[in-house]
């Protein structure tokens, strides 16, 4: 098994932030057939296979302001407003993906990336670790 962390900053407001080139670059280096195991360890973040740039990434983060908004019913409470419906984001969006991996490359469909999702305005740097198990 072949593994890195790779840091993404997402600043201090709600976002889908594609890692997509950072897997692909990853998973070209080891080469092969295999499997890339995406794996966000924070208990505020998950991982997403999702189109982006085409209004997607926009509607997913709508979709969660509508099931987990960003106000004081959340029984979990420290930090910014709403804090704690980051804290049920991974039961929704899992902290992990796992791609299949052919030739060195990912292989994902036509519109799907691999993004970061992250409503945590309170802890703008992220890990992501990333594993390769070849075949």
């Amino acid at each position: 098994m072949k593994s890195t962390v790779i840091r993404v900053r997402t600043g201090g407001t709600e976002t889908v932030h594609d890692i997509t080139a950072e897997c692909a670059s990853f998973v070209a280096e080891a080469g092969g057939d295999g499997l890339l195991h995406v794996f966000v360890p924070h208990a505020t973040a998950g991982i997403a296979l999702i189109e982006l740039g085409a209004g997607s990434d926009d509607d997913l983060l709508a979709a969660l302001g509508d099931l987990l908004p960003a106000d004081d019913r959340w029984r979990h409470r420290h930090g910014s407003a709403g804090h704690g419906r980051s804290h049920v984001l991974p039961a929704l969006v899992p902290p992990y993906a796992t791609i299949p991996v052919l030739g060195g490359r990912m292989a994902l469909g036509t519109w799907q990336s691999v993004a970061l999702v992250d409503l945590n305005v309170d802890n703008p740097d992220r890990q992501v670790r990333l594993s390769f198990l070849a075949g």
